[in-house]
């Protein structure tokens, strides 16, 4: 079954709806990093985090993974980065960085994120941007910068950066590189496979670091909050949003999906304010408005551009 005329028949499995649905789920991943870091350090978040996730896709890709093997084999020279870039460095590298950082500046870096994949998709063998898609990217980002600021533009300038923040960016711009490579997965693996042959590599890259992590005296306190944050990141944060982005980028592509990002700040604040007691102002509204409109004028406009460059190759009848 194609994947067009899936989406088509199930109208939840829109790439749009899978894409927000993965920024709404690392959202929570957000607060609950930020909120749990007394308790778990970040390197073992990370390693439990995939450990449970793997636990949960082998017994459901396991023969995926044995037929699939001679495809997995031509195609490690891609799927080592991949696993690499989105499993093991991004999520590390975020949980190291909200132990120093402020949620305020994790969201401004997070939200470069799309202008980080507008500049190297051409240099990574993508298409170049359309004007209308560097528009809805930069509306979406100035209703980020609306939430960021509270309102009042002159919070900006009192932003301060520390270290926490430097590697906040850095995993900002290795979940660029992953999300412009996705274009090269291999098409002949099926998309959970996929995923689970990503965190298992991920998860590898991972394990010497928190064994350097645990060695260093670094200790996880085993609760309830604990175990209840592990069953979040592992499952939903992991398996589902994984799964729903990387399904989203291979219907619309890289540039296109980048302005989704966009909702994580915008759902971070909703949920600070359900979840933390946090107060729900107007320049929220207006931020989260701006970011919707961005994304929707970079996805209407990227369909037409595809619907005409389609148009365009069709052989004459």
């Amino acid at each position: 079954m194609d994947q067009p005329a899936a989406t088509a028949r199930h109208p939840l499995l829109h790439p749009a709806l899978l894409l927000a649905l993965a920024q709404l789920l690392w959202a929570g991943n957000f607060v609950l990093g930020r909120a749990m870091s007394a308790h778990i350090p970040p390197v073992a978040l990370a390693f439990w985090r995939w450990a449970v996730a793997l636990l949960v896709l082998l017994p459901l890709t396991w023969r995926a993974l044995r037929d699939g093997w001679p495809a997995i084999r031509r195609s490690l020279h891609v799927l080592v980065p991949l696993g690499i870039l989105g499993v093991g460095n991004f999520n590390t590298l975020v949980y190291l960085g909200l132990r120093q950082t402020t949620a305020t500046n994790a969201a401004l870096l997070n939200s470069a994120c799309p202008a980080f994949i507008l500049m190297l998709a051409p240099l990574l063998g993508g298409a170049r941007p359309g004007r209308a898609q560097v528009i809805g990217i930069l509306t979406s980002l100035l209703g980020v910068l609306s939430i960021v600021a509270r309102g009042d533009p002159r919070t900006l300038l009192g932003l301060s950066f520390n270290a926490g923040d430097g590697w906040v960016l850095a995993a900002v711009l290795s979940w660029a590189c992953y999300t412009v490579l996705l274009s090269r997965r291999p098409a002949g693996l099926p998309a959970m496979a996929f995923l689970t042959v990503t965190v298992a590599i991920g998860l590898v890259w991972i394990t010497p670091l928190y064994a350097v992590e645990a060695w260093r005296g670094a200790r996880v306190t085993w609760d309830a909050p604990t175990l209840a944050t592990l069953a979040y990141v592992g499952v939903m944060a992991s398996v589902v949003a994984y799964a729903s982005f990387n399904q989203g980028v291979a219907a619309l592509g890289a540039q296109r999906s980048g302005a989704f990002l966009h909702l994580l700040p915008a759902f971070a604040a909703v949920l600070a304010a359900l979840l933390l007691g946090e107060a729900f102002h107007a320049f929220h509204a207006v931020g989260i408005g701006l970011v919707l409109l961005g994304v929707r004028v970079a996805g209407a406009h990227g369909r037409r551009r595809d619907a005409v460059e389609a148009e365009a190759a069709a052989p004459d009848a």
